[in-house]
């Protein structure tokens, strides 16, 4: 039985993801940050798929400690990982720090899940087919420069930059990776799921409001959960890397900053150094991920 480690499952295309998971038979295991909500899921996936093999890791994305135990709990616990979706998202229309002072929406887009994918790496690469999925944004486009000394935008904070920088980062880093695993069993992909209707924004604010104008044009997360399920079981996919991928299964391509790798790299190198500022340049991290 194929194992799979997803994030933010609790509600939205997270939710109807995991359920197609769940139904396709796989041992499937939800990282989430609100663990009693998690538990409603996990009997709620048993009882209407028939999949017994559904189960809870604590993980909030937002705190690279907590990304960390989550990593080394899912190791501990099983053998085997072939699918890796990083789906959790969030904004916020507030500036704001994470625990580790990165700015915040950065830090749960983008930071934890590198070091969740760098963790799991490994496990990966063991199983014969192993596949990462990012779900990103088509929003990534509206960045035209990534400024990696001023991720707080200093007085000038927008959220829905911040998110696109965020998305930005997620698009980026999933082609330097699929470039390092190049020749390997692994695969990673990103998707832009389309306009969803979803509860990723935070309550009473104006951005949400403005979402509830426009939600009745918006998919449902049914639907934008399609590409992320396309993603992770089409056998049509297999050996498929580096990609980007649109809300109708299909090829697109990325920005121009996206497919540059020096700027990859640069992303790379400074994702690496905030990890080593927090952990220790020495910090016995399981797996470095492959040049």
């Amino acid at each position: 039985m194929k194992t799979c480690l997803i994030t933010g499952t609790t509600s939205g295309i997270g939710l109807a993801t995991v359920r197609a998971l769940a139904k396709a038979g796989l041992n499937v295991v939800m990282a989430n940050r609100n663990l009693p909500r998690a538990n409603l899921v996990e009997d709620h996936l048993k009882k209407t798929t028939g999949n017994t093999h559904v189960s809870i890791i604590g993980c909030d994305l937002s705190s690279l400690d907590s990304v960390r135990l989550c990593a080394e709990t899912f190791l501990e616990r099983h053998d085997r990982l072939d699918l890796l979706v990083n789906n959790a998202g969030m904004m916020t229309n507030k500036q704001a720090l994470s625990s580790d002072g990165i700015e915040l929406t950065f830090a749960t887009n983008y930071l934890g899940p590198y070091l969740l994918t760098r963790m799991l790496l490994e496990r990966l690469q063991e199983s014969s087919e192993g596949r990462i999925v990012n779900v990103a944004s088509g929003i990534h486009r509206m960045v035209k420069i990534l400024p990696l000394d001023d991720l707080t935008h200093g007085n000038r904070y927008w959220g829905m930059k911040a998110y696109a920088r965020a998305k930005l980062a997620n698009v980026m880093s999933t082609f330097s990776l699929a470039r390092s695993l190049k020749g390997t069993s692994v695969t990673a992909n990103c998707l832009h799921p389309g306009g969803v209707a979803s509860n990723l924004l935070p309550e009473n604010t104006i951005l949400r409001s403005a979402a509830k104008l426009v939600q009745r044009f918006m998919m449902d997360a049914e639907r934008g959960s399609q590409t992320s399920v396309h993603l992770a079981l089409s056998q049509e996919l297999k050996g498929v890397s580096g990609k980007y991928f649109d809300a109708n299964h299909k090829i697109v391509d990325a920005s121009a900053l996206a497919l540059n790798e020096h700027a990859q790299d640069e992303l790379r190198q400074f994702s690496e150094r905030l990890l080593a500022d927090h952990f220790g340049p020495d910090s016995d991290l399981r797996i470095a991920l492959p040049t």
